[in-house]
């Protein structure tokens, strides 16, 4: 609310196509590490195994590698990158700002995803928070003294966040640390047929999810971007809360061996993902004047986007149900793979189809199609696996 009252329509977009960069590709770079992560520590932890030490540095070694190549090819070639797809105009400094701040958010989902694993829920919860707590004080310093812009926006949530949440992290997690800084790397921990067919799946969900607002940035000006940012921002704060159900439900789906332990986790799934849904039903009618009020009358015509957009990303969360049994209990993400090209290639087909008509308003029309797709594919293949699963294991 704050950068929406202080930045013009046309910085507001620019921010958003920067972030939307900068969070896509820290998934991006995730490498598939997030689904291993789930799989594997989980039952190590249950063991008590010291390999535990070994597959987090592992993990956080590989990780770390292939993103600082990626990364620093980023930083050479994202001017000419804005210049002919993004077309945001931002400075030289501000992209390289962007892309620095790639790494810090890809070390900060990993510690987060490695607690969560762990179901070390209320110390994952504190480091966020805090760090979150940091980070509006921060900007309400900037407010105060009148330097609210793009870079100290991207400088202020892509690099001191982090940085205060490692602070944190280090002062709490000292001994694991030092049993983490000690241990060996073993190339076999990362599971490179697993670990890189779940990272190609959640690829082309994470740039799928994107496209629209990168091909509105393509066809569409600033202003309009902003208005559809903003949209976009407040539709995946409530996916973000999908990402927590299903890091909760994660764990669980990994410890079923036979049929009859499934039904328990559907039941659970279906209560925890219908929260999101519900809260996109309330968004689809959420008032006009409240919002309004909320985040002044410059983005009106953001309510539309919202409210159209909604109806689409109300089929999302349930759609993560069969995800998490084929990711974690039957463990093949070949099946996310197809269900993920499916999902990018109707989004950016139809996007690139439909705006030049449609303008701000067609993606509304085909994120439908898209989840709707994905999610019966997921089913299917959820059904065909299920069968193949034992009644029971003596």
């Amino acid at each position: 609310m704050v950068l929406v009252r202080n930045l013009s329509i046309s910085e507001y977009g620019i921010l958003s196509v920067l972030l939307g960069i900068a969070y896509v590709l820290a998934n991006v770079l995730d490498l598939g590490t997030t689904a291993t992560i789930y799989s594997s520590l989980p039952p190590l932890i249950e063991k008590k195994s010291y390999r535990i030490y070994h597959f987090l540095k592992s993990i956080f070694i590989y990780q770390t590698f292939f993103s600082l190549l990626i990364i620093s090819l980023l930083i050479i070639l994202f001017p000419f990158l804005d210049k002919v797809f993004f077309k945001t105009g931002a400075p030289h400094w501000q992209l390289t700002l962007t892309s620095i701040s790639v790494l810090f958010f890809i070390w900060q989902n990993f510690v987060s995803n490695s607690l969560l694993a762990a179901k070390k829920f209320l110390e994952a919860n504190i480091l966020i928070n805090l760090s979150n707590l940091i980070k509006t004080i921060i900007l309400g310093f900037l407010l105060i003294t009148h330097n609210i812009n793009i870079g100290s926006v991207i400088a202020t949530f892509g690099i001191i966040g982090p940085i205060v949440f490692f602070i944190i992290l280090l002062v709490r997690k000292r001994f694991v640390i030092n049993h983490i800084y000690k241990a060996e790397v073993d190339r076999r921990e990362i599971r490179f047929q697993y670990t890189l067919t779940y990272f190609a799946a959640s690829q082309f969900f994470n740039l799928g999810t994107r496209m629209d607002l990168f091909l509105i940035s393509f066809f569409l000006s600033n202003a309009q971007v902003g208005y559809y940012g903003l949209s976009q921002k407040i539709i995946l704060m409530i996916m973000a809360t999908v990402v927590s159900v299903t890091q909760v439900l994660s764990p669980m789906f990994s410890k079923i061996k036979q049929k009859r332990e499934i039904f328990q986790q559907i039941k659970a799934g279906i209560l925890y993902l219908s929260i999101p849904t519900f809260l996109y039903l309330i968004l689809a009618f959420f008032p006009k004047n409240l919002f309004i009020l909320i985040f002044t009358a410059k983005f009106s015509k953001t309510v539309k986007i919202i409210h159209m957009l909604s109806w689409g990303y109300a089929i999302y969360p349930i759609t993560n149900l069969p995800l998490l049994f084929i990711l974690y209990t039957v463990k093949k993400p070949f099946y996310i793979l197809l269900a993920n090209i499916f999902l990018f290639v109707i989004i950016t087909i139809g996007c690139y189809w439909s705006i030049p008509f449609l303008g701000i308003f067609a993606p509304a029309y085909v994120l439908p199609v898209a989840f709707l797709t994905s999610g019966i594919i997921l089913t299917a293949a959820s059904f065909y696996e299920y069968k193949k699963l034992p009644a029971t294991i003596d």
